[in-house]
């Protein structure tokens, strides 16, 4: 699973330090989401990216979300 994180305003603002056409795959986006969710504002979260995250959670965390 290839992400592209310009598509995700709350992923892109975790990667802030990286490039613009910045690509992560599936585990390295849930685990930006959970050792960063302190920077997230859940209440921001589109669509789009909330079916993103609910779908990493299921398929690389086993259905649990562990933020830090």
């Amino acid at each position: 699973m290839r992400i592209q994180v310009n598509k995700y305003p709350q992923l892109r603002t975790l990667c802030w330090n990286r490039p613009d056409d910045a690509v992560v795959d599936g585990p390295e986006a849930l685990g930006l989401y959970e050792n960063n969710w302190r920077l997230i504002d859940p209440e921001g979260f589109d669509p789009q990216e909330a079916k993103l995250l609910a779908g990493l959670v299921a398929r690389f965390g086993n259905g649990v979300f562990m933020p830090a």
